[in-house]
């Protein structure tokens, strides 16, 4: 590769999420950002700033021509995801996309598919997957620290930007439904999806919207996303049959509560009983999630291994979007989610 195995990346769009990507690549050491790709290269060159080394072009011919060039890293509107992450694959480049992977499941399926047999790295940028709390969440849920998870309830509502081309379903629920993915055991996977969705402002599409996912173990999820809400609340609640854990995005100064109270049944005995144990608040180190998820790019291209967030991942978020999609245009019906096969071990 060249300059002690350092990685050439380009991003390309430099719009909302395109300059969060430039700087973090620019802060990770196995990272060398040459370009800045943007149809308005007037735009790039102001996110780069007049010192900068790095290039802004409009062409992405010529990110693509450049061998120096090895990974790309994705930023542009999600109908784009296809065409943009193809031709980088197909021209021998890594590629990191934003969410969702692409706009349905067939067309994320062919850019799995093309990573594969190419031998190169495709990664989902799943931000929440790389906070602490998420990490943190995976470790002890698949340590076993829970028990069984009898229930997931999670709420993303805040005054958000409402987007012409997709509805708050497809917006905001792929952060919950990769969450999702990263902490749930490997054996414990969506199955159907009912959901439901109003557009109370007409913008002609679901504004606030409501997604119940029945999982592989019987129980459910269920995620509540909202643009229209005056206040922003992101909070989580996992339920286990040995522990519960509550986790408040908001609130940097304890973000996850484990409680060991809970609900139990007597065989024997057929009673409930409840158990009142201790609540403790375990001490987080903060970091920035996507200096972490640059830093797992890399890795997962040195070490030649999947990501975290690889491109399966991504596709299972795709196939409960699709499903809830189906399931909102036939009145909140449950509908079965396509299964992917394979995972990445932790």
């Amino acid at each position: 590769m060249g300059d002690q195995d350092v990685i050439g990346l380009a991003v390309i769009g430099a719009g909302y999420w395109g300059p969060n990507l430039v700087r973090n690549a620019q802060a990770t050491p196995e990272l060398h950002l040459r370009y800045l790709c943007d149809l308005d290269v007037d735009k790039a060159r102001r996110v780069l700033g007049q010192y900068s080394t790095v290039r802004a072009t409009a062409s992405l011919d010529e990110v693509l021509a450049d061998p120096e060039v090895h990974a790309v890293a994705i930023a542009t509107p999600a109908a784009t995801h296809l065409p943009v992450a193809l031709a980088a694959l197909e021209a021998g480049k890594h590629v990191l996309v934003e969410k969702p992977l692409a706009a349905n499941l067939e067309d994320g399926l062919k850019l799995v598919e093309t990573a594969e047999q190419r031998g190169l790295t495709l990664m989902l940028d799943h931000t929440f997957a790389y906070t602490s709390s998420v990490q943190h969440l995976r470790q002890i849920i698949r340590g076993g620290e829970l028990g069984d998870i009898q229930y997931i309830d999670s709420v993303r509502i805040n005054l958000g930007l409402v987007q012409p081309d997709v509805d708050v379903l497809w917006d905001l629920a792929p952060h919950d439904l990769s969450i999702f993915e990263a902490i749930l055991p490997d054996d414990v996977v969506p199955v159907e999806v009912a959901a439901h969705g109003s557009d109370p402002i007409g913008a002609g599409v679901a504004c606030v919207g409501h997604l119940t996912v029945r999982l592989s173990n019987g129980a459910i999820t269920h995620v509540h996303v909202n643009w229209l809400s005056p206040t922003k609340i992101r909070t989580m609640v996992i339920g286990g049959s040995q522990r519960t854990v509550v986790w408040d995005d908001n609130n940097p100064a304890q973000r996850l509560s484990i409680y060991d109270r809970g609900v139990e049944r007597s065989l024997e005995q057929q009673k409930i009983s409840y158990r009142t144990g201790d609540m403790v608040a375990p001490a987080l180190v903060e970091r920035e999630a996507l200096r972490t998820m640059m830093a797992e790019f890399a890795a997962s291209i040195t070490e030649k291994r999947a990501p975290l967030t690889d491109g399966r991942a991504g596709l299972r978020v795709l196939a409960v979007l699709e499903a809830a999609s189906e399931s909102l245009r036939s009145g909140g019906l449950f509908v079965p989610v396509h299964q992917v096969e394979g995972r990445v071990s932790p």
